[in-house]
């Protein structure tokens, strides 16, 4: 019997697990796979060929929807059949030239019905490039600390101060819903909501650290690999519709002055207005949390679920800067 899902679905681009193999050690030629199949040491490249594909995911209903480590096949998805089951089952993490480690969710796909029909993708949670050796470092079967609805990091870690109307900074923790914050276009704008949750710091769940000085900030801002800085270029890039930019904070880590910080936990608060907007972070200007149904499907499941209660039907569209698919010109 096909599983019924709710809600819009998560995109994802993720690879076959053959596109990524052993180009130097035990299992050469092979592609990833389970971890007790895995030989740590190995170097992996990914296909010069390979394309990513897309794999939309909806959340299912019931006792699967509160495991939160399932998910099924939304319409529209690359990979599978609407109603597909999909598991994460391992969590890989390679080192590549540099030293730069790149962690992979191995999820598994399986035609629903069918126990004979399955396929193994893999998702990056930073970019992967082809003609590069990666080594396999370690792998860890079924992440405990890890779940398929968690894979969008939330915005601003608990101490980050916000710019209200008045000129305040205020500690993120301490904002409540009908607070007025200074917005870029806007002026004062009413926060609606406020979200919060903790999650293990590692991987593509540990923060970006902006230090004091850095942007501009007087003390350091730290926030989710995905959440997105406004930045103004005098000179517009070529290919870049406007000079108005919206730029993931993991694109502008650097390793010295902007850097990852990993271990522990971290605690993550989003705010939501009623458009998408950009405020003020230490200083920086940086976005809201954009509600639509994409993004509500990639959040936990209590946060989720929370914001469908509060604003139903609200699908909020993106500031008018241009998001900056990759990292910016140094």
């Amino acid at each position: 019997m096909t599983q019924e899902a709710d809600g819009a679905a998560q995109r994802l681009s993720v690879y076959p697990a053959g596109d990524i193999y052993v180009v130097s050690g035990a299992n050469l030629g092979d592609g990833l796979g389970a971890p007790a199949e895995l030989s740590l040491g190995d170097i992996y490249e990914l296909d010069p060929d390979a394309q990513p594909r897309l794999l939309a995911l909806a959340q299912p209903r019931g006792d699967a929807a509160a495991a939160g480590r399932q998910q099924l096949v939304a319409p529209g998805s690359e990979v599978g059949a609407p109603g597909d089951p999909v598991m994460l089952t391992a969590r890989l993490v390679m080192m590549a030239p540099d030293g730069d480690r790149v962690e992979l969710l191995v999820l598994h796909h399986r035609a629903a019905g069918r126990s004979s029909a399955a396929g193994i993708h893999v998702l990056p949670l930073s970019a992967i490039a082809p003609r590069t050796e990666y080594t396999l470092l370690s792998a860890e079967d079924s992440p405990a600390d890890v779940r398929l609805a968690d894979l969008l990091c939330l915005s601003f870690c608990r101490g980050t101060r916000i710019a209200l109307a008045s000129g305040a900074q205020v500690p993120i923790e301490q904002l409540q819903p009908g607070d007025r914050v200074l917005t870029r276009d806007h002026g004062p704008q009413p926060l609606r909501w406020i979200g919060r949750t903790t999650l293990r710091a590692r991987g593509g769940f540990a923060p970006v650290v902006i230090a004091a000085g850095t942007m501009g900030n007087d003390a350091d801002l730290i926030v989710g690999q995905h959440h997105r800085l406004f930045l103004y270029q005098r000179d517009r890039r070529a290919g870049v519709a406007t000079a108005e930019l919206l730029v993931q904070a993991r694109h502008l880590v650097d390793g010295s002055r902007i850097y990852l910080r990993e271990g522990g936990f971290a605690e993550y608060f989003s705010l939501v207005f009623e458009r998408h907007e950009i405020i003020y972070a230490e200083g920086i200007p940086v976005e809201s949390l954009m509600i639509n149904d994409t993004t509500i499907a990639r959040l936990p499941d209590g946060l989720a679920e929370e914001l469908r209660a509060r604003f139903p039907g609200l699908s909020q569209s993106q500031h008018f800067g241009t998001e900056l698919p990759e990292p910016p010109a140094r």
